[in-house]
């Protein structure tokens, strides 16, 4: 007699304690369904920066560089940084990768929403599509990124999140590194 596997729920896991706002922010952008075959997850950082700063580092699709640290060069191969632009990344080396091409799918500067998927180049991450949200918390900035990406050909479900969220994790931290030093070093306002 064969035995049903439990269904597991398709959804990236919700870190927990989250306040009423994260949890609005990850329930309208970072809850999508994942098919079989894909993973993803979702991060929750708190960056101890006001907002602006912090967006003025996320936003610019054209110079990931200034805070993800895995990323030696990038240029725009396609439009002026805006929705639909395309840009080539080339990492550092040590990394199993080389070179990565990426689109702008989602830029709101108003509700402060930036996505991107990756089109090609030679990596693991195939699909991958990233969704970063900011917004206000206490006195901190909150940023909650999520991703969802094919699992690859000879790899696992976890070798693949362990990957990834390793990638996500160090852009998230170091995100807050650069964010924390510029507003430091921002002149006070009146």
């Amino acid at each position: 007699m064969s035995r049903k596997r439990p269904k597991l729920d398709p959804r990236p896991p919700l870190p927990t304690p989250m306040s009423a706002a994260t949890e609005d922010m990850i329930r309208r952008f970072h809850s999508p369904l994942i098919p079989p075959g894909r993973c993803g997850s979702v991060h929750v950082h708190h960056v101890s920066a006001p907002l602006p700063v912090v967006w003025s580092l996320v936003c610019r699709f054209d110079r990931p560089q200034s805070y993800k640290r895995f990323i030696r060069t990038c240029h725009l191969r396609k439009g002026d940084g805006g929705v639909g632009s395309e840009r080539e990344v080339r990492v550092v080396t040590g990394l199993p990768a080389r070179s990565s091409t990426e689109r702008l799918d989602t830029l709101d500067d108003e509700r402060h929403v930036f996505s991107f998927s990756i089109v090609g180049g030679d990596h693991r991450l195939a699909n991958y599509r990233s969704t970063t949200t900011l917004h206000r918390d206490d006195e901190a900035t909150v940023v909650v990124e999520s991703y969802v990406v094919d699992v690859p050909e000879g790899s696992t479900e976890e070798e693949t999140h362990i990957f990834t969220d390793t990638i996500v994790g160090c852009n998230l931290k170091s995100l807050a590194q650069v964010a924390g030093r510029m507003a430091c070093s921002a002149p006070p306002t009146a």
